[in-house]
Parts: C-alpha cells; structure tokens; sequence
C-alpha cells in the first residue's frame, strides 16, 4: 500500500501534485526532496496553490527515507541530477512515476532503477502556472498511467489502488505507449507553438491563425513519425487532444511559453529536438518542426546568461 510520497521538483506540476496529496492524505504524507543547498534557499519560503497558503515538507535527500512512491517532475535538464538526489527515496518496493514532457524520461529512469520500480505516465489535462512561489490552476487533469512490461504490473495496481484511494483523476490505459505518443504530439503542436508566437491556449486555437496552421501541422508529423515507428496514431487522437486543450484557461499558457516569459531554456529538445532526427531515419519530411526547432532556438540565443537562473516570471498576455 502507498502511504508516503517524495516529489523531485518544486516546478508547476511538482506542486500540483503535492497540494493533492497533502489535500487528501494531510501534509506528512508528501515531502518534496531536494539537494542541501536548494532546501536552505526555500527555507521559510512561502508557497500558496490557488491563494491558499501551504507548508509542504522540504528535505534534503540526505535526510530522506524510502518512499511509497517517488513522482519526478523536473526539467528535461534536471534529470540527471534527479537520479541521484532520488536515490535515498528509493526502497526495494517503490514506485516511480515521471510526469515529465517527452518519451524517454522512463527509459532512463528504469536503466538505474529497473522497470519492476518503474511506470509509464502521461500527465495531461492541467494548466498548472507556477509564478515564483504561487502556483495557480483551474484544471487538475488527469495521470494516464500503465505497463508496457509484465514486470511493472504489480507497481500499476499499487499505484491504481492509490489514486482511487485519494480520488486522483487517472486512467489505467490498455495501450500506453499510445497514450506516450499522444502527449508528445500534443506538447510538440500546443507548447511548442505558443512559445514561438507569443501567444496564448485560444491564441493558438484560433482557426485560420498562422499559428493554428502551424500548430496542426506539427501534430500531423508526430501522426506520420508514430504510424512509422509502429504506434497507430490517428487524426482521431488529435481531434482528442485539441479537445483537451480547449477544456482549460482560454488566457492560459503551456510550460515551453512561460520557461519563453522567464527567459529560461525551454524544454525544444524533447519535442522537435526528437522529432526532426527521428523523421530524418524514417525519410519523413517535418517542416513545420523544423521552423519552430530554429524560431525557438533564435529567441533562446537572444536571452542573457541570467536566464539560466531557477524561478520564474508573470506572463503577460501579448
């Protein structure tokens, strides 16, 4: 049964799932583990979800005690230094989700841990913003989660058991590397064009915008990208998705456009930054990635090296 939760990662989604814990469970069920230096720098920090003020355990991982479930929800950038910082968390029966962007976290993560510890996760549905301390959202979305491997069943009914327990929306998906595939299509159209225009979630859904235009055909290259990779991805998955994202904050606005508001490094690598060498073995042209692959990249060279710094900014709608 799963009693204590570690959350790696104090971003959007870190908290979001650490206010729905500490909401159902109380605050001694979840902590938040980080390095030593990181947890000086948030000492006394103040941290609110929706206005509300919260106090969420914060431990070192050298103080840290194996968990029930660890959840990873850092930065592509910062997984490497999660595997580590993880690593006291990690007992012989505990399960580990990622709810990070991409289709690779898991993989890396198995290849320390094992794919007995390990589940497949999606995350979508959410518009979780994080301003600094205050996170903000309308939408908590929903964990697709499941088992590609019959040696991650038993971590799937413990986690399912869980979920259902604590009432967090999640689905149990028959064929998850679908679900996968489904989400980096659904990142690789919606975050990655609202950070090259500067716009919104109805900002990119607007018909007839050039970055709707844009934001279609990028799907349409994952569609074709997965049907080659064997993964039977449809135009009904993205008429799904598009669905999805009309359901959250039409002023809202996706990871990728406010890491684009705080001038920090965006998160291009997991979505086009795959996507174009992928297509490339396969033969498959993507323009529409390779554009915002270049546009993301021409604003990231223009941001200070200031930028690189942990936090984040307002986001102003333009």
């Amino acid at each position: 049964m799963i009693r204590k939760t570690a959350i790696i990662g104090m971003g959007a989604l870190g908290l979001l799932y650490g206010d729905q814990i500490a909401r159902a469970l109380g605050p001694e069920a979840v902590a938040f583990v980080m390095d030593p230096e990181r947890r000086e720098r948030y000492r006394g920090k103040r941290f609110t979800c929706n206005g509300e003020e919260k106090r969420f355990r914060m431990v070192s991982w050298k103080e840290a005690e194996p968990a029930d479930l660890v959840m990873v929800a850092v930065k592509s950038g910062g997984l490497t230094e999660a595997l580590d910082t993880m690593a006291s968390s990690v007992g012989p029966d505990t399960v580990i989700l990622s709810v990070m962007n991409g289709i690779s976290s898991e993989e890396i993560l198995a290849r320390r841990y094992g794919w007995n510890r390990v589940l497949y996760c999606v995350a979508q549905g959410m518009d979780a913003m994080r301003d600094g301390s205050r996170l903000r959202y309308t939408q908590v979305g929903q964990l697709c989660i499941g088992a590609a491997r019959e040696e991650q069943r038993p971590a799937l009914a413990r986690t399912a058991e869980f979920f259902r327990s604590i009432r967090l929306p999640f689905t149990e998906e028959a064929d998850i590397l679908h679900r996968l595939w489904g989400k980096l299509m659904l990142n690789v159209g919606i975050n990655q064009t609202c950070m090259a225009y500067g716009t919104t979630y109805s900002g990119a859904l607007a018909p007839g915008t050039e970055a709707n235009r844009t934001l279609l055909a990028a799907m349409r290259e994952v569609i074709a990208l997965a049907n080659a990779e064997g993964v039977d991805l449809t135009e009904k998955d993205l008429d799904e998705y598009i669905g999805i994202l009309r359901t959250l904050s039409p002023d809202g606005i996706p990871s990728m456009a406010q890491d684009a508001a705080a001038r920090r490094p965006s998160e291009v690598e997991l979505f086009a930054g795959t996507v174009i060498p992928m297509a490339e073995r396969h033969g498959l042209p993507v323009p529409a990635n390779r554009f915002l692959y270049r546009r993301i990249r021409e604003m990231e060279a223009g941001y200070p090296e200031a930028a690189e710094r942990e936090g984040a900014c307002p986001f102003s709608k333009r």
